[in-house]
């Protein structure tokens, strides 16, 4: 048993895939011109699951990214991204999978979805949009925070 806790912690990447995208140029749409300001708010979400083979794990990020012009408040583009990873995970202990999953999982796979928001939304029409490093901890720490406020607990003390 010994042998079994001090087995160091793995993590594979098996796979990753795009499980939902929309992208709405409303700009064009509306035929509307080049010249705005664009102000971009980025939504992000966390989600992950156990998948029914043993070891594997799914974690999720999604996006949802709106992009206004400043001037007249007027919506350029709307992007929405669900974004998956498959990992193979092991010798994580039970209490330290759910942080895991929705930390270390997320920032393994965010530069394949920072290159895809880039791609996408210089394809439609717009300048690459690159988006800043998240910060998986605080966004872990605040949903924990948001959870227990719900729920009337009180945080954790080192959270």
């Amino acid at each position: 048993m010994a042998e079994e806790e001090a087995a160091p912690a793995q993590m594979r990447v098996l796979g990753q895939y795009i499980r939902d995208m929309s992208f709405e140029n409303i700009m064009a749409q509306k035929g509307g011109g080049a010249d705005v300001q664009p102000d971009v708010q980025v939504e992000v979400k966390l989600d992950a699951k156990k998948r029914t083979v043993e070891n594997q794990y799914e974690s999720a990020i999604k996006l949802n990214v709106t992009s206004k012009d400043t001037a007249g408040d007027t919506t350029l583009f709307l992007l929405e991204v669900d974004y998956v990873g498959i990992f193979h995970i092991e010798n994580i202990p039970d209490d330290q999978i759910h942080p895991f999953l929705l930390i270390e999982c997320p920032r393994m796979i965010f530069p394949f979805l920072r290159r895809i928001v880039s791609d996408v939304t210089r394809d439609g029409g717009f300048p690459p949009l690159n988006l800043e490093n998240i910060d998986f901890v605080s966004l872990y720490r605040n949903e924990i925070a948001r959870r227990q406020a719900a729920e009337g607990t009180p945080p954790p003390a080192d959270a």
